[in-house]
């Protein structure tokens, strides 16, 4: 078997210098159950990231494992020229979990694609171009998601796309408008109609936006901000798509999907990452009407795929079986107290943020000053990986720990995890 340096050393010859890893010596995971994996040379770590947020309900699940097995040996594609049981299935299920009257999807291969077929669809819809997004939220890695994104870390050429403008992120730690908790007047969200007014046409067609923002640094906005914020937009014609790539499934605790703690219906959801454990599937959900606009041909080739639908319908069945939003809220409760202790313990812990198992330290140099401290995140994450603990990190100074184990982690393994996270935490000078 190779050895973690020669895997690194082959990547580093024959894959995109863009294909960035996690810490000094990354990690070359061969194996997972459950919530813990294991490296090539046999030490293992408890996930508590889970690909992203992807591996929801836990690393080689055997229903998923049994039901892509058996899909595999039955028929392994056909693409969407064809209707299959799996994907009606899937897509049913969908139409219950969702909010609203969201009913019909449309089933891609990720996120990005997700978000790309929501604002193709909005604009046949409302027959307008411009769409509003936010400041800090990341929408996926083509074009036309990464002109969404309003992360310069994720923006890798100028946006040449026109009709693309950002609002104001919720972003009450850092308010753009010097605003505090107890001062809040939700100017964040009034903000989107001063950028309708003054970088639109005032015909917007869609405001594009995730309940957390997830690369941004899991920024959670306040209770009221998307009954402002949606309300704005709808007062001038456009729909709401909810990007739930991230926050989908349970993983905001107690309720399926992020936007329900909000109060909002979106016209359009998307969704990918947890909806199928670690398989390629993304969906795009719509109410009849909005969904009824889109009566042009289109195809995706592997969307739909019958092994990628076996694998959501399997993930989606565990998750109803196991309570997966009930879950996340339980041991979501367990992780937050955690982390407010460090707040009190630590001064370079400056805000603590998140909902159910999507939660995020935010490290600074001064709490004064709030001055960004990726320097501190990236000692944690090496005190954490020593430890046997793999974290996430984010925001756009990169200086956001983030913290997504799957949503089915029992409670003695976040017991073990936040003893593990206790000592790295105490290693971070």
């Amino acid at each position: 078997m190779s050895k973690a340096s020669d895997v690194r050393a082959r990547q580093a010859e024959f894959l995109f210098p863009c294909v960035a890893n996690y810490y000094k010596e990354p990690v070359v995971i061969t194996s997972g159950q459950g919530s813990r994996v294991t490296d090539i040379e046999g030490q293992e770590y408890l996930d508590f990231f889970g690909g992203i947020l992807t591996v929801s309900i836990g690393h080689s699940n055997p229903d998923v494992t049994e039901a892509v097995s058996q899909q595999m040996r039955t028929l392994g594609h056909t693409s969407t020229l064809y209707p299959t049981e799996g994907q009606v299935r899937v897509a049913e299920k969908l139409a219950r979990l969702s909010p609203g009257k969201l009913k019909k999807s449309f089933f891609t291969n990720s996120g990005s694609e997700a978000d790309e077929t929501a604002v193709v669809l909005a604009k046949i819809f409302t027959g307008r171009q411009e769409i509003i997004a936010l400041r800090h939220g990341y929408h996926g890695r083509t074009h036309l998601a990464m002109a969404l994104t309003a992360n310069v870390n994720y923006r890798l050429i100028p946006n040449q796309l026109a009709g693309i403008v950002h609002a104001a992120a919720p972003y009450c730690y850092r308010c753009p408008f010097g605003a505090t908790p107890q001062s809040c007047g939700l100017e964040c969200a009034k903000d989107i109609e001063t950028t309708i007014q003054t970088q639109t046409t005032g015909k917007p067609a869609a405001f594009i936006a995730e309940p957390i923002l997830g690369v941004g640094g899991f920024i959670t906005p306040p209770p009221e901000y998307f009954q402002v914020a949606v309300g704005i937009v709808r007062k001038y014609g456009g729909v709401f798509i909810c990007d739930e790539v991230q926050t989908g499934f349970g993983r905001t605790g107690g309720k399926w999907f992020g936007i329900e703690h909000w109060g909002v219906e979106p016209e359009i959801m998307t969704m990918a990452k947890g909806i199928a454990n670690g398989w390629p599937v993304g969906a795009t959900i719509a109410t009849d009407e909005v969904a009824n606009a889109w009566t042009g041909a289109t195809i995706s080739t592997f969307g739909g795929n019958s092994v990628s639908m076996a694998a959501a319908d399997a993930t989606l069945t565990v998750m109803e079986k196991e309570n997966a939003p009930k879950r996340a809220e339980e041991r979501g409760r367990e992780l937050r107290a955690r982390l407010e202790q460090y707040k009190e313990m630590y001064p370079w812990v400056g805000d603590v943020r998140g909902m159910g198992l999507m939660q995020a330290l935010e490290l600074v140099d001064d709490r004064k000053t709030k001055a960004p401290s990726p320097t501190k995140t990236n000692a944690l994450m090496e005190a954490a990986k020593k430890h046997g603990l793999l974290l996430g990190k984010g925001g756009l100074h990169g200086n956001t720990i983030r913290i997504a184990p799957g949503l089915l982690i029992s409670k003695d393994e976040m017991d073990d995890g936040l003893a593990r996270f206790d000592r790295a935490m105490a290693e971070v000078k």
